[in-house]
């Protein structure tokens, strides 16, 4: 049996400089949220507006994750690393120069390709990891610490962000992430160690294309419901277009002798349950981070809801909900060691739900809304350390990237529907500003993000009850007969 302390000196040692990249993910994800408003106002544009920057980004990076997974496996992970940084530094740089709304729209988007990093260094950790006698023990408290030093990175950002957006103008703010994307590439460059043993192979283009191409119906699709309301029929139409176009898609993924995503891990009872929790999760994690800021950067003596908050004190709730999240990341591998994987899966996205739930009737105070956010970052923290690890340690050894990419692709595609969704109900609500014509979003449509989220967090945990008993747990610490529980 592997002691505590090898554990954590193994953890340690393969974490390495891969939390400081967390932590430049984390500054990226927070630095922006507490002056999505002062952005907003800068563009010209009303607050659900804002929703398109993180609708855009949310999309591209569904579409570039499977393929720098794929590549991770198959040419090595901090190549594509290395890659996807470079990109995410030169959108960042490019920011500060965007001073209407569709070139802004544009960096952003591009600045997306941030989100490879966290699965291409699971499955890096996971590489490394295999030869240990406890591979997923010491991969899920290596994803802790990833998830902790991306939510310190994230607090730093936001409160960096929200003070730094009352004191600067906006344009010399938006410099600062860039400069720190460009110092996180000789990290990673001069600091972080290849996987080992890449498999090789070619890239599966027609599958990419197909793939590609439903992403992009399906979410374009949501974007003209947005702008032309439930009632276009084309919307609609080109909506379903993206889902059919996943059939083809399947298909031809059945018949690769390499396909770009293994579909058939779809069908695995301990990844499939993993793939849904992940896409309902992202709702919530990722869909309503601009709208809670828009909330609560609101005045309520304009619109009779709201916080009225200033960057900073925006900032300051957002850096409460991060800490959450912490301790959620840092709990769960503890947590779970003492009771099992599965349960504490569930617990945590009973968690989320609760915390968004406890939002429709407790929304007045400040205090209120860092209780909620509390419960849901706790959850929240959790999940996204324990997703990956547990993709990873249920796949095959060679799909180890695409397996840890799966889980942020469909998580990423969760939070672009719910982008689309909750902005149209932001800006087509009945009450408050939508009605009068002011820039902030209808209380009415508040509540929906609230409730949606609450319920898509219910429906995850009902998933995971159907994981078996001893999924992801190590062949040290599970019992004999749950052997054929793992994939």
């Amino acid at each position: 049996m592997t002691t505590r302390a090898t554990i954590v000196g193994v953890t340690a040692s393969i974490v390495g400089f891969l939390a400081f990249v967390e932590f430049t993910s984390g500054v990226l994800q927070g630095f922006y949220t507490p002056m999505l408003t002062d952005i907003a106002r800068h563009l010209n544009v009303p607050d659900a507006d804002v929703n398109w920057l993180e609708g855009t980004q949310l999309m591209l990076s569904a579409l570039v994750v499977p393929a720098f997974a794929k590549l991770g496996d198959m040419v090595g992970h901090k190549r594509m690393l290395l890659i996807s940084t470079a990109l995410t530094a030169v959108a960042s740089l490019a920011l500060p120069f965007c001073d209407s709304f569709v070139p802004f729209l544009i960096a952003w988007a591009l600045q997306g390709f941030y989100v490879v990093w966290l699965p291409m260094e699971i499955a890096l950790l996971y590489s490394r990891a295999r030869s240990q006698p406890e591979p997923g023990r010491v991969t899920a408290r290596a994803a802790g610490m990833l998830v902790a030093a991306l939510e310190a990175g994230a607090i730093s950002g936001a409160l960096a962000g929200g003070a730094l957006s009352d004191a600067l103008p906006l344009r010399t703010v938006l410099f600062i992430p860039g400069i720190l994307v460009v110092l996180c590439f000789f990290v990673i460059l001069f600091g972080v160690r290849e996987s080992p043993n890449p498999t090789g192979g070619r890239l599966d283009t027609g599958g990419l294309i197909l793939i590609s191409l439903a992403l992009i119906a399906f979410t374009g699709g949501l974007s003209l419901l947005r702008i032309n309301g439930a009632g276009s029929l084309v919307a609609w139409l080109v909506a379903l277009l993206g889902v059919a176009l996943l059939i083809p898609f399947v298909r031809w993924e059945l018949r690769q002798r390499d396909p770009l995503i293994d579909v058939r891990m779809f069908r695995s009872p301990a990844l499939g349950p993993v793939f849904v929790t992940a896409g309902l999760f992202g709702v919530s994690v990722l869909g309503a981070q601009a709208p809670m800021s828009t909330f609560a950067r609101t005045d309520p003596s304009d619109y009779g809801y709201g916080l009225g908050t200033t960057g900073f004190a925006t900032s300051l709730l957002i850096g409460v909900y991060l800490i959450a999240m912490i301790c959620g990341a840092l709990l769960f591998p503890v947590l779970s060691r003492m009771s099992s994987p599965r349960w504490m899966l569930f617990a945590a996205a009973c968690a989320v739900g609760l915390g968004f739930f406890l939002f429709v009737p407790f929304h007045t105070t400040y205090l209120q809304v860092v209780v909620n956010m509390v419960v849901a970052g706790i959850g929240s923290g959790a999940l996204v350390a324990a997703l990956p690890a547990a993709a990873a340690a249920a796949a095959p050894a060679a799909q180890t990237g695409v397996a840890t990419g799966l889980t942020n692709s469909v998580k990423t595609v969760g939070g672009a529907i719910a982008s689309c969704v909750f902005g149209v109900a932001l800006l087509h609500g009945t009450t408050g500003a939508a009605a009068t014509g002011g820039t902030a979003g209808s209380f009415s449509g508040y509540l929906t993000v609230w409730i949606v989220c609450g319920a898509t967090a219910a429906a995850a945990a009902v998933f995971l009850l159907t994981l078996p008993e001893h999924a992801f747990r190590d062949p040290a610490t599970a019992p004999a007969d749950a052997a054929s529980g793992r994939v």
